[in-house]
């Protein structure tokens, strides 16, 4: 009786990994990190098991482990970003630097792990929004418990009451600690309730199109589906840059390794995506990097590509394509 009742207990827990990776994500920018903080959670929970005062109250008892968690982690950690937020943008034939170490940057996170694959659709679209990289960018230049109380609050819909039970403090601390977090977050101008004007469908069309010329290395056409203001990202390093003709000119210059890359699709960060495979000898390719598409009116917006083929296991990647 005693097994059966603690293999209970451990589908209880497992049930809200993939909502509890979804909040650690939002906290700590990395989808490594959050695994890990998850797992961390998950181990302090069936450690203390006992201490649960009943079941009702165990969703709300792993967020408050998993907040502890969080804040654990990011004691004395630097402030995760994107490149626009270090510095302007370079010109095509900039030097590359020789990158920023993982820690320094936003992580992509695939939807997989973090969005339900069966909620409701109005509920999903809002995950997703939450999960744009402009967002959790945004969230990361908030002192960690404005930023729990801010991801608590208005992503996942938690009332006053509860955040200040979970975190043990005041109501009043609570409402205070949001109207900072929402005025800093208006400072980077980033909307965290707006949902994106941008249809499901255009987006998957402008990513098949730029995946197609791609591969057929039509640098031209690819361009073609560019804002004029397009940006194009690609950490771990500094250099960024922004415009069609750059881009352009990136793809023949210190880009042109990219020929004859082969592409696969995802989806992260509520966005459409493909992963990267660079030739790497006759008919084999090895992974390169995670590109995530931010699209507006009909166009592409940002180009976020991410430089490291460690990335592969957390989307559940092949390590290599054959021909």
């Amino acid at each position: 009786m005693a097994t059966r009742d603690a293999l209970a207990t451990e589908l209880d827990l497992e049930q809200y990994r993939r909502e509890l990776t979804g909040y650690c994500y939002r906290m700590l920018g990395s989808g490594f990190d959050a695994e890990d903080a998850v797992q961390e959670t998950m181990v302090r929970a069936w450690r203390n098991v006992d201490k649960l005062e009943s079941p009702e109250a165990l969703r709300s008892w792993l967020y408050r482990i998993a907040s502890n968690v969080c804040f654990d982690m990011l004691e004395g950690s630097k402030k995760r970003a994107r490149p626009m937020d270090l510095n302007s943008p370079s010109m095509a034939d900039t030097t590359i630097d020789s990158g920023l170490p993982e820690e320094m940057w936003i992580q992509p996170m695939p939807d997989a792990k973090v969005v339900p694959a069966d909620g409701d659709p109005a509920e999903v679209a809002q995950a997703k929004e939450t999960l744009r990289l402009a967002f959790v960018a945004a969230l990361q230049h908030l002192p960690p418990k404005q930023r729990a109380v801010l991801i608590l609050r208005e992503v996942l819909r938690w009332q006053a009451t509860e955040v200040a039970a979970l975190l043990d403090t005041s109501v009043a601390s609570v409402n205070s600690a949001l109207q900072r977090a929402r005025a800093t977050l208006d400072e980077t101008d980033v909307d965290a309730g707006r949902l994106s004007e941008v249809d499901g469908d255009e987006e998957r069309d402008l990513l098949a199109k730029y995946v197609d010329a791609f591969e057929r290395y039509d640098i031209e056409a690819l361009v073609a589906l560019l804002h004029e203001d397009a940006t194009f990202t690609m950490p771990p390093y500094e250099l960024w840059l922004q415009g069609p003709t750059e881009i352009f000119k990136w793809f023949f210059g210190q880009g042109k390794g990219c020929r004859g890359s082969r592409l696969l699709l995802i989806e992260a960060n509520g966005k459409p995506g493909y992963a990267s495979y660079k030739p790497a000898g006759e008919g084999l390719w090895k992974p390169w990097g995670i590109a995530i598409l931010d699209s507006s009116d009909g166009k592409i917006e940002h180009v976020n590509q991410f430089i490291y083929p460690e990335l592969f296991p957390l989307f559940d990647l092949p390590t290599e394509l054959r021909a």
